[in-house]
């Protein structure tokens, strides 16, 4: 007798709990094998990711009648990381830095164009939109093949990825157990200014173990690296559930079954990686 197929487990967020491990083993497996043996991996997964990413953030855009010339800054996007990481490991007679900019003028200068023919109605409009969707994502974004064209790039960007998941581990868990007083509840009901805290203080002790027994740094410097990568990880949280919340929209996409969308997982990420940069490139050089 047939029966019917049994539902796919769920968790108790409503996600694919198999789609969700499956995806999540096998993103963590490919930045682990890019990060360790093969960085070109790595920086390709972070140039498709980004070029996705841009394809979400407009589509968000577009529920709020923001129409961006979405398809150069996309392709851009991922010239830009690809190029970035070249020009910053060959030498071929261009600067990285150099190089980035050049990619994010043609962008915006692609984007002016290309939203030329649509006429005079809502031009100002568009133009903004295509102007935050080059700003939040390959502007940032960039800043990924600048901390991996280091002689320790690799290790650089393990560093700042830790502090990331220790920052994101320490506020949840400290939110749990301690959080009593809500951080921003018009925008993320969930955080707390303890949990907040709880993650500064968790990113901290990541950052200093990993500026010394990682790239042999002092440890003052891995904590500027946790302080302020928490900061910036909490922000760009912020920043994309906010984005979220004015689109009406739970998740960004489902790129990642089980997990939603690119930028769900990348909000932190995609403003810690210019600050972890900046911390880093001061302390240690380039």
């Amino acid at each position: 007798m047939a029966t019917e197929a049994e539902p796919k487990k769920q968790s108790r967020a409503g996600r694919d709990l198999p789609a969700a491990i499956g995806v999540g083993v096998a993103l963590f497996a490919g930045i682990a094998v890019g990060l360790i043996w093969l960085p070109w991996l790595f920086i390709a997964i972070a140039a498709t990711a980004l070029g996705l990413g841009v394809v979400e953030i407009k589509r968000a855009l577009s529920r709020k009648g923001m129409r961006a010339v979405w398809l150069p800054v996309a392709i851009g996007t991922v010239i830009s990381v690809l190029g970035g990481y070249l020009v910053s490991t060959r030498d071929v007679g261009i600067e990285p830095t150099t190089f980035v900019v050049i990619c994010l003028g043609s962008m915006t200068i692609a984007a002016l164009v290309g939203r030329l023919v649509r006429g005079a109605e809502g031009f100002i409009r568009d133009v903004a939109a295509s102007a935050l969707l080059i700003a939040y994502v390959p502007l940032l974004g960039v800043f990924i093949p600048l901390l991996m064209g280091a002689s320790d790039g690799n290790l650089r960007m393990l560093s700042v990825i830790a502090v990331v998941v220790a920052s994101d581990t320490g506020a949840y868990a400290t939110g749990v157990l301690f959080g009593r007083h809500k951080m921003a509840p018009a925008i993320s009901p969930s955080k707390t200014w303890e949990g907040t805290g709880g993650g500064v203080v968790f990113a901290a002790a990541v950052g200093v173990a990993c500026a010394v027994y990682l790239l042999g740094a002092p440890w003052w410097v891995g904590v500027l690296l946790g302080v302020l990568g928490s900061m910036a990880a909490t922000t760009g949280d912020l920043v994309e559930s906010l984005i979220k919340r004015d689109a009406g929209i739970k998740d960004m996409s489902n790129f990642l079954p089980g997990h939603g969308g690119i930028m769900d997982r990348l909000d932190s990420m995609l403003v810690a990686v210019p600050v972890g940069w900046l911390v880093l490139h001061l302390a240690l050089g380039a």
